[in-house]
């Protein structure tokens, strides 16, 4: 296992494009760390930055408390799974396998057993004669992660690996590769563009965005009920979170025809008081019957989609001009009728309250449920 620190790192371009900023962490031993954001965010940069594949421009990055930004690849403890699986055609599972510990000088006894040990852990026993050509994606993927796991490293490095394959491989593959986590112990960073992959197999989530910018570190819980501004609370959950922007006039948000009171649910209302605000819930949030300290909405429905164990339901609040587009999660049996208008309600311990201006979440007492 090992510890990862950074320290206010960078990356610059020499064309000038500053691919990360001010990059700060400490990565605890045995931790499981996903890196998501849109395209161009900076986590794969990070990513090879941590493989010593890109020059840190300017910080420090420590392993284990020692400074690692001029230490070689080979010397970091180091196995990277790409997105390519980037297998050898010509060789059989077995020698996929093998073939590093072949070039350190291992003797063939101990390669034999590691590879099969391996094998047993990622189910390839029975796959050890068959050429890539005869895997199937997830079991390409799993000689990929095998590759690494063979090595006993201490830092393992995940660059998107599972974004090649279908839904149903992906599902299998997320708990594969948590399950192999937790028997090794090493030290994981996990890229992907994700946010499912993220929620469901990290210990915590960075979340960044275009530019390099980290917006914030937590655990899935966290970023879930607790982000810090918009860009993370749009980022994380599916579909995504409600934004309703208004000006807030005695305390109230005025906005496509609601009135809504935000007092008890901002610690100072006097802090965005003749502001512009956003009104903000989750889709799965809302309910259909009146519950007490809620907010009523009324709404059109202009699209359903069912899913099976939810509903997923469009719905537009307003009219003419002036009004937004909602999305609601709701049990398929209680699902209102496409043309309908219907009223629903959002709990007060499920709203939240953004400054339109800084993006930032305002400050408030409530405790999420």
């Amino acid at each position: 296992m090992a510890q990862l620190l950074f320290k206010d790192v960078n990356k610059v371009y020499p064309n000038g494009y500053h691919a990360v900023h001010d990059f700060n962490m400490e990565i605890k031993d045995g931790e499981f760390i996903c890196l998501v954001g849109d395209s161009g965010c900076g986590k794969s940069t990070t990513l090879r930055m941590i493989a010593g594949l890109e020059d840190i421009t300017a910080g420090e990055f420590y392993i284990d408390g020692v400074l690692a930004n001029q230490m070689s690849s080979r010397d970091r403890g180091i196995a990277m799974v790409f997105q390519s699986y980037a297998l050898y055609p010509h060789l059989t599972v077995y020698e996929n396998l093998a073939f590093g510990l072949m070039l350190e000088g291992i003797d063939a006894d101990v390669i034999e057993e590691k590879v099969q040990a391996t094998a047993k852990i990622l189910g390839l026993t029975d796959y050890l004669e068959r050429f890539p050509r005869n895997l199937s994606g997830g079991q390409c993927q799993r000689v990929a992660v095998g590759r690494a796991l063979i090595r006993k490293v201490k830092i393992f490095l995940m660059d998107e690996p599972l974004s090649n394959l279908d839904a149903k491989q992906r599902v299998t593959m997320r708990s594969e590769i948590r399950q192999i986590h937790r028997s090794v112990g090493a030290t994981t960073i996990y890229v992907t563009h994700d946010q499912t992959e993220a929620m469901t197999m990290s210990d915590r989530i960075v979340v960044m965005k275009s530019g390099g910018y980290v917006q914030q570190i937590g655990t899935p819980y966290e970023l879930y009920f607790y982000p810090k501004n918009l860009f993370v609370a749009g980022f994380i959950g599916e579909p995504p979170m409600n934004f309703i922007r208004g000006k807030v006039e005695g305390g109230r948000l005025n906005a496509y025809g609601l009135d809504l009171d935000l007092a008890p649910v901002v610690r100072n209302i006097a802090d965005i008081e003749g502001k512009e605000a956003v009104f903000a819930f989750r889709p799965e949030a809302v309910k259909l019957e009146c519950g007490e300290d809620s907010y009523k909405i009324t709404s059109k429905v202009e699209l359903t989609e069912l899913l099976g164990d939810t509903t997923n339901v469009y719905a537009v609040v307003g009219e003419g001009d002036k009004k937004v587009n909602v999305i609601l999660k709701v049990n398929p049996h209680n699902a209102p009728e496409m043309g309908s208008e219907f009223s629903f309600y959002i709990p007060r311990t499920a709203s939240y309250v953004f400054d339109a201006e800084t993006e930032e979440i305002v400050e408030n007492d409530i405790e999420r449920r």
